[in-house]
């Protein structure tokens, strides 16, 4: 098998890489990811080959680079946190971009967010704008994928949302949660990225669900399909944020930020065009009922221990 059969993923042991990655090895090509990560068990096994990021040694990441056909970066963080922070992972994005350019990467796809901007106060979305500008002044061929909230078996907020629901008497809604939330399901965002993966046009996509909701009847749905009796409050945003600290003090995790309740409330997780998705998310969560909000998903565990 030859180097052009060789795809890159950072990130395959996380969460949406992990099925970008199952869906590369389904092709029957080579995959290679690279990660902070190493020491974590590989669930592919020797099908997968791992490599370090190596953001301080530029010549050597661009020599894990060499020779393939694409690089998918859904590498980012949440949040800041400790030493990781979103100046920090936007230098090391420009680190891989600038790499994948001298390697001759014939494509670059990469795992942005809805409604991006340079103007924006929120450091994720500006991040993200910033990146997706530095890349489209690379001389990549490239595709942007923008997806919003990402639901699944492994989600992090929707899982957590109904994990409240299941546990607590009382579940707190910033404002009014008239704020609108697109999700889309992991298994299709993997399907857009790979197909993205095998284009050669210079494109932007939106990676949207076929279903709206405001935030509020998200909340109503979750706590029906987990057969919730809690009481659904409206509370003014710094209420619902110290809450959440309460929360992620008994977690030990970081269950909400202040960053993310603004862009949520800005309606930043809702795209204008048609859906890129298919499934829908009422209709997962009546097939994955006894699943959702079973166990508290950490993401500090997940991404920082």
């Amino acid at each position: 098998m030859s180097d052009t059969d060789l795809d890159i993923v950072t990130g395959a042991f996380g969460y949406t890489g992990r099925y970008i990655t199952h869906l590369l090895l389904s092709e029957g090509g080579r995959v290679r990811t690279l990660t902070g990560h190493r020491e974590r068990p590989n669930p592919f096994g020797d099908r997968l080959e791992v490599a370090p990021f190596n953001f301080d040694r530029p010549d050597e990441l661009a020599k894990s680079l060499k020779g393939a056909r694409s690089v998918i970066n859904t590498y980012w963080v949440r949040f800041s946190y400790g030493g990781v922070t979103y100046d920090r992972a936007v230098e090391n994005t420009r680190t891989l971009i600038r790499a994948a350019a001298r390697a001759g990467v014939r494509r670059f796809v990469h795992v942005s967010i809805t409604n991006p901007s340079e103007d924006s106060p929120l450091p994720y979305f500006r991040g993200k704008a910033i990146l997706e500008r530095e890349l489209k002044q690379s001389g990549l061929s490239h595709a942007i994928i923008r997806p919003t909230v990402i639901f699944g078996p492994e989600d992090i907020l929707i899982n957590n949302i109904a994990w409240l629901l299941r546990r607590f008497p009382l579940f707190a809604v910033p404002g009014s949660g008239d704020y609108g939330i697109q999700p889309i399901f992991v298994e299709d965002i993997a399907e857009l990225t790979v197909a993205a993966a095998r284009d050669t046009a210079n494109v932007v996509i939106d990676a949207v669900g076929p279903e709206v909701f405001a935030f509020k009847e998200l909340v109503a749905l979750l706590a029906k399909t987990v057969g919730s009796r809690a009481r659904v409050i409206h509370v003014a945003p710094e209420l619902a944020l110290t809450l959440s600290r309460v929360v992620g003090w008994l977690t030990r995790d970081v269950t909400l930020t202040r960053d993310e309740v603004r862009g949520l409330m800005a309606n930043l997780l809702v795209a204008s065009g048609p859906p890129t998705g298919s499934t829908r998310l009422s209709e997962w969560l009546a097939h994955n009922a006894h699943l959702v909000g079973a166990t508290y998903a950490s993401e500090l565990a997940r991404h920082f221990k």
